[in-house]
Formats: structure tokens, C-alpha cells, sequence
């Protein structure tokens, strides 16, 4: 027994010693001793950056697809583009031979927030914002857009800083109050002569405003208003501009009218002096740090007895004659309370539309990295492979990729819709502005998460600019509307065209639903990749699942009903259809976006690509846990879905690089991974 262990040990103390002689001849780079004939071990060549332009070819115009995308103002855009770059207000700074501008998302709270206003103040002077309130026209509109979009490629905090003053204090006066309230406030505020912000949200109410506590009272003696904040949990909160900067805010309160509450109503406060000092009777504390946007002064307000004059109630919807009787032509409280929400809707389609821009930035970070990146090798001696040429990779980022192009045609649809408003499209303008807002921030996340997770350490670093993107828009999915509360209100809307659908002589018209009056789509038994890659089939399977859960939750709310129940109770307990039919709205209102964008081409190379995207974007649909739950696809159907993905995700590989180049976003607002990234991270960049 002795004789064996000494022998094993003999062994182990053999194979240690010959791992260590391995490793000194190969580190003293000297030959191997005649005893051990283990083969000579060298270092591989160092790696070099090869730019993917080298090797990936476009087969496509990628300006073309561009203007498809961006939809318009190109030439702002890009003029923007240039203001920001030539700026060192902009934070520009040399990595791997090549200059990038973005937020120093390293310096302080109050640091952040004093270069926000400075970059304001840079634009200003060079007169981004002119127009923006006092001009008029679809034309302004979407220039105004255009700035938007730029703007928040380079940073959320501007784009939101901006948001608030113009399109919530500034849309509320356009929105809500009259000519007197249009003169002596909109030129002011486009100057910057007033700074705005946007007082509904309270620390105890945020989703529901029309829960808010804060309270205003009329006093007929001396034709004031009187605002108060009764409690703790009335105090306004998160109110963007307040803690620092903001000069006025509009004021959400309850309309107290001689004893009776007329319910929430605006006006307009001033809450500091053109020094910049508090008002009297206002107090101001600030909200604080916060996991992203931090650019931004958030404040939280308290009015205690705060008087205004009776003109600065914003008078649109409802006024109150000197003597203090309440007016309104509106007579439907509840109709009165939707008219004073209007300026969410422009925040919202902002926010839609900013979200689809990050995700872009995101994939052409991921995916510009994935195609100068190596990682293993397939058999000794041969090159390491791109991430990019791994079907997992492809897998990972092609379907995103597709989503976000989806997304981009949606986003397109809703911003017309928007400049091209009636009093009629106000129901569907909300409705497709509350799904595509929930959709895209939800999908951002979800973008720039996996993006993150492909860059492997380097999407840790803030200058890579991913994963710090993902908390910077983390706020996308609860503010100016909790997403799933935004879902609910889809659901309920659907709701309302079916019951008005069953009354005589009445069919399915507007938000879509026309598809309702037509027989039910079936889905064939066994599924093909021509069957798979038809539009039109792609769109049947959509409807066939909006369809088919509106039917469901109709029949599950009015079965609570049936039991007594109010229709609010039944809204609440059927959320998991609602959840599931708000979803489904939304992929199939963006999928026929897609449809739309693709029949304007001509045939050709654009088109394909596009035919591509947009298959792989509705397949990505139907996998869709939906799809099984309800039985509209088999498990064989399913999986087939599953393998056509991937074959799909083949064909787009060798146009990633075209795809992310169309998005027309200039090098220097990605980031050091996107080019050469051995470059950026060597001795001499670590020294500068």
C-alpha cells in the first residue's frame, strides 16, 4: 500500500514539474529539454484593430434608408450635429485618434446641472429654439422634433430640460389658456426670458392627478386665486426645473368654487424673482441624487396661501368671472378633466420617439463592436472568430436590431399624426402616443440591457456610454405616464370601439380595428418560410391575436359585471388580458407602419433589406408567449417560427454594419468601442 502511494506521488510531482519547466522555457523563450518533447510554445501576434468597413460591404444606399428612417430635416439634423461637435461646451474629447462628445457623467449633481443650462444657453444663443412657441405650422413642429431627436443623442437631461419648458409649460399655455395668455407669455418663454416648469405630479399622487390634494380657492374681495398645499403628501414633486433654475410653473390643483370642487384646473405661478430668489409664501427643497439624469433639477414645491391674479387661470377649458361664478362649455366633468391633459401627449410622443433614437445608439455600439471583436477559435491555429459571425450573437442583437427599425416607422407614423391633429384625432392620437410611449421605453431597456451584456466588460465603462444610456433613461418607463398604467388605458379604449361596434348598423372604425368586420385570419397547420415571410400573413397572424384577446377581455369584464361588480373592478381584475391586448395593439399598429414604409420603395436592394427586417421583426412578434397560451400557434408551428428567425438573422448578418450606418448618428456621439477600441485603451491615450 505504502509502494503505490509513493508512486502516485512520484507522479503528481513528475507532471508538476514538467508543467513548470513548460512554463519557464516559454517565458526565458528557451528551447524545450531532450527528456520532455513538449512542442515549443509562442505568443500569438498581438491583435490589431481592423476597421469593419474594410470587409463588410453595403449592398444598399444607406442614405436612402436614412431619410426612410429619420423621415425629415436632414439638413437641420445634421447642422446640429455640427454645433454640437465644434463646441467645447459639449465635453469633446480625443480617444483611439477620434473625438466623442458627451456628458461628464463623473462630475457632481450640481455640476451636471450647471453645464446642462450652459449648453441651453449655447443653443439659445444660436437660435436653435427660435420659433419653437411662437411660430406656427406643421413645418416648426417637425424641426422642433428634429432638435429633439439630436439633442437627445448627446444627452437626456438637455432633451428633457428643454421638454419641460417648451412642451409642458410652454404647451400648457398654448393648450389651455387664451390670446391674453398666448401674448404675454409664449414670446417671453421662447426667449428664456421666463423659465418654465410643470407642477401636477405630488408625492402622493403621480399616475392618478386626478387624486391630487393641492387646493385653490377663489377670493372674489380682491379677484385673486389662492393656492395651497393642505399636507405633506400634496407637496409637488420630481417638478423638473424647480430646484435651480425655473422662474413660473403651472399649477394643478383642485378648483375649490364656492364650496364646491370643480375638480383639477391649471394656473400659472411665479415661484422666484428675476434674481432668481424664492417668492414669498413658496417653498422649494430638492429631490435629490438620482440613478440617472442627473442634468436635471428636480424640486419639490409647497404654496402656502400663494395669491395670483384671476388671469392666471388658464382659461381654455373652464374660467371664473370676477364675482366667482365657475364657467365651462364643457359640462362633463370627465371630458373637462381629459381636455387638461392634452400637454402629456406632446411629452409622450417626445419620449417615444428619444427612446427609438437610444436603442439606436445602443445596437450601432453592440454591433459595430461585435464586428471587430474576436472571441475563441473554431480549430487550433485559425483566427479567432467575430462575435458578430456567432449565430448566438446574431441571435442576441439582429432581432433588436430589426425592432428598432420597426420602432423608427411607428415612431414616424405617431409624430404626424401629432403635427396633423383635429379635435377628432384626439382619441386616437392618445391612445397610439400611451401604446407606442409603454412599447418603445420598455423595448429601450430592453435594447440597451442586451447591448450592455454584448460588450462584455467594455459596456461597463460610462464612456462606452450603453450601460450608463440604461440608467439615464430608466425614468422613460414611469414618467408622464406609468407604462402599465398607459396599457390599461389602451385596453380600455379598445374596449369602448367594441361595445360601440355591437350597437344596429354599426362596424369597426378607427384605431386599426377595421380588420375586426373582416372574417377571422386562420393560421395554416404547417408553416413554410414563403407563408413565414409574407407580409400579409405576417399581418393576419398580428390581427388574428389583437383580435381574438379583445374578444376574450370584452367577455371576461362583462362576465364581472354580470356579478355585480362596477366596470373599474372588472378593469382591474382582468389586467392580464389587458396587459396582452395593449401589447398586441401595439405590435400590430407598428407592424402595418413597417408595411406602409416599405410599399413606397421601388423594387430593389433597399427593399430587401427591408423585407428582411421586417419579417424578423413580426416573427420576433410571434414568439409572443401569447401565441402558445392561446393555442394560435401548434408547438411544431412555433418552433418553426423559432429556426426561420434564425435563418433570418443569417441573411441581415452581412448587412449590420449598412443597417447601423443608415442611422445617420455621426462617430463622435457613439463611443471608443465603436472604432478602434486598442487604440483607445493603450499606454499613450491612458496618459492624456
Amino acid at each position: 500500500m505504502a509502494k503505490k502511494e509513493k508512486k502516485t506521488r512520484n507522479s503528481a510531482m513528475d507532471r508538476a514539474f514538467q508543467r513548470t519547466k513548460v512554463l519557464t522555457d516559454h517565458l526565458l523563450q528557451s528551447p524545450p529539454s531532450s527528456s520532455f518533447q513538449t512542442p515549443s510554445l509562442s505568443s500569438n501576434a498581438c491583435l490589431n484593430y481592423s476597421p469593419p468597413e474594410l470587409s463588410e460591404k453595403y449592398a444598399f444606399d444607406i442614405n436612402d434608408m436614412r431619410k426612410l428612417m429619420d423621415g425629415h430635416d436632414l439638413e437641420e439634423r445634421d447642422r446640429l450635429f455640427g454645433m454640437i461637435t465644434q463646441s467645447k461646451v459639449f465635453n469633446p474629447r480625443v480617444r483611439g485618434g477620434k473625438v466623442f462628445v458627451s456628458p461628464d457623467y463623473n462630475q457632481s449633481m450640481e455640476q451636471q446641472r450647471e453645464m446642462t443650462w450652459k449648453r441651453i444657453e449655447y443653443l439659445f444663443e444660436r437660435g436653435v429654439f427660435q420659433g419653437w412657441l411662437t411660430g406656427e405650422g406643421e413645418e416648426i413642429e417637425m424641426r422642433r422634433f428634429a432638435c429633439f431627436e439630436v439633442l437627445g443623442l448627446f444627452d437626456h437631461s438637455i432633451s428633457i430640460k428643454l421638454g419641460v419648458h417648451f412642451f409642458l409649460w410652454g404647451g400648457a399655455i398654448q393648450f389651455f389658456g387664451t390670446k391674453h395668455h398666448h401674448n404675454k407669455w409664449l414670446r417671453d418663454t421662447e426667449n428664456y426670458l421666463i423659465k418654465g416648469c410643470f407642477a401636477m405630479t405630488e408625492l402622493g399622487h403621480g399616475s392618478n392627478v386626478r387624486g391630487i390634494e393641492t387646493i385653490t380657492t377663489y377670493d372674489s374681495n380682491t379677484g385673486e386665486f389662492v393656492i395651497n398645499t393642505p399636507c405633506e403628501s400634496a407637496q409637488k414633486y420630481w417638478i423638473g426645473g424647480a430646484a435651480n433654475h425655473a422662474t413660473h410653473t403651472i399649477v394643478f390643483s383642485q378648483l375649490n368654487i364656492n364650496g364646491t370642487n370643480q375638480g383639477v384646473h391649471a394656473l400659472i405661478a411665479q415661484i422666484r424673482d428675476a434674481d432668481g430668489n424664492v417668492r414669498p409664501n413658496i417653498r422649494i427643497a430638492d429631490c435629490g441624487h438620482k440613478i440617472g439624469l442627473n442634468g436635471v433639477d428636480n424640486g419639490r414645491i409647497w404654496f402656502d396661501n400663494v395669491r395670483v391674479p384671476r388671469d392666471n387661470l388658464l382659461n381654455s377649458v373652464a374660467d371664473v368671472s370676477p364675482d366667482g361664478k365657475y364657467l365651462s362649455a364643457i359640462k362633463d366633468p370627465d371630458q373637462r378633466f381629459a381636455a387638461f391633459l392634452a400637454p402629456l401627449t406632446a411629452g409622450r410622443v417626445n419620449i417615444a420617439v428619444n427612446a427609438v433614437y437610444q436603442s439606436k445608439v445602443g445596437l450601432a455600439i453592440a454591433i459595430r463592436y461585435a464586428l471587430t471583436r474576436r472571441a475563441f477559435s473554431l480549430k487550433p491555429k485559425e483566427p479567432e472568430v467575430l462575435l458578430l459571425d456567432y449565430p448566438s450573437h446574431q441571435r442576441r442583437l439582429l432581432p433588436l436590431l430589426a425592432k428598432t427599425f420597426a420602432m423608427s416607422f411607428g415612431a414616424n407614423y405617431l409624430k404626424m399624426l401629432y403635427v396633423k391633429r383635429t379635435p377628432q384625432s384626439n382619441k386616437i392620437i392618445h391612445v397610439v402616443s400611451s401604446s407606442f410611449k409603454a412599447t418603445f421605453t420598455w423595448s429601450n431597456m430592453q435594447i440597451l440591457q442586451e447591448c450592455r451584456e454584448a460588450c462584455g466588460g467594455q459596456g461597463l465603462k460610462t464612456e462606452n456610454r450603453v450601460g450608463h444610456l440604461k440608467a439615464e433613461h430608466d425614468v422613460q418607463s414611469t414618467f408622464e405616464g406609468d407604462n402599465n398604467i398607459l396599457m390599461l388605458q389602451v385596453s380600455k379604449a379598445l374596449f369602448a370601439e367594441y361595445m360601440a361596434a355591437q350597437k344596429p348598423n354599426k362596424a369597426f372604425k378607427g384605431l386599426g380595428l377595421e380588420h375586426m368586420n373582416k372574417p377571422c385570419p386562420v393560421i395554416p397547420s404547417q408553416l413554410t418560410t414563403t407563408t413565414l415571410r409574407c407580409s400579409q400573413f405576417q399581418i393576419d397572424a398580428l390581427c388574428l391575436r389583437e383580435r381574438d384577446l379583445l374578444n376574450r377581455f370584452v367577455a371576461e369584464v362583462s362576465q364581472c359585471q354580470a356579478k355585480g361588480e362596477s366596470k373599474e373592478h372588472a378593469f382591474i381584475m382582468s389586467y392580464q388580458l389587458a396587459e396582452d391586448l395593449g401589447k398586441a395593439f401595439s405590435d400590430r399598429t407598428i407592424l402595418q407602419t413597417f408595411v406602409e414604409a416599405e410599399a413606397t420603395l421601388a423594387a430593389g436592394s433597399l427593399k430587401d433589406v427591408l423585407g428582411l427586417l421586417r419579417s424578423l421583426y413580426a416573427l420576433n412578434c410571434l414568439e409572443d408567449g401569447a401565441y402558445l397560451r392561446y393555442g394560435y400557434l401548434s408547438v411544431e408551428n412555433a418552433a418553426t417560427v423559432r429556426r426561420e428567425i434564425t435563418k433570418i438573422c443569417s441573411e441581415l448578418r452581412p448587412h449590420a454594419l449598412a443597417l447601423v450606418s443608415s442611422f445617420g448618428i455621426p462617430d463622435a456621439y457613439l463611443s471608443p468601442i465603436a472604432f478602434n477600441w486598442i487604440d483607445a485603451n493603450s499606454w499613450s491615450s491612458a496618459q492624456h
